[in-house]
This record gives C-alpha cells, structure tokens and sequence, in this order.
C-alpha cells in the first residue's frame, strides 16, 4: 500500500466515500477536496495492518495551513482507496505536532 496508489484511485475515481466519512465530513465542513489533497500529500501517522476487510492509515496533511486527519482503507487486488472518515484533530487526543495520541 503506498501514496502513489492512492494518488492513481483518486486520478482514475476509484475513490468509496463511506456514509460515515460524508457525513462528518459535511457536520465538520470538510470538503472532499482537502481530504484528497491530504491523501496526495500528508503523511502516514499510524498504520492498521490487522483493519478488515482492508488494511487502514491515518494521514497527517494540512488544508489551508490547518490539520486534518483522514483514514483510508486500501483494496490492493481491486485498486479501490476507501475513505473511512476526516477530521481535524485537536489538542484533547494529540500532541502540538498533530501526529502522536496523548496517553489518556
């Protein structure tokens, strides 16, 4: 799984928006532009090999000089990317860099 996958399903519009990630995303007004951009550019925080059906990511990306998060699944054998949901983070559940969780 790699950015350069994800970056082709979103250019081909192999791209499954799930019910949950539209819905938070319109609640929060996060557009699909950022988080594909966040997808094209951010950073792998964590990563979640045992996910199912497909292993998951969150990413770090900024839009418009703000964090966003975003979790993606992808589908190796069907080159599908799935976003799962997006959400800017804040300072309750990370630290300043945006990256690590604090310990609760």
């Amino acid at each position: 799984m790699s950015q350069l996958e994800w970056i082709k399903a979103i250019e081909e519009g192999a791209v499954e928006w799930s019910a949950h990630a539209l819905k938070t995303m319109f609640e929060r007004d996060i557009s699909r532009e950022a988080v594909t951009h966040v997808i094209r550019t951010g950073e792998v925080i964590e990563e979640y090999p045992e996910d199912r059906p497909f292993p998951s990511t969150l990413i770090l990306g900024f839009w418009q000089n703000k964090p966003l998060h975003a979790v993606t699944a992808y589908d190796t054998a069907g080159g599908r990317l799935y976003i799962i949901t997006a959400y800017a983070p804040d300072e309750r559940h990370f630290q300043p860099d945006w990256k690590v969780r604090r310990i609760k």
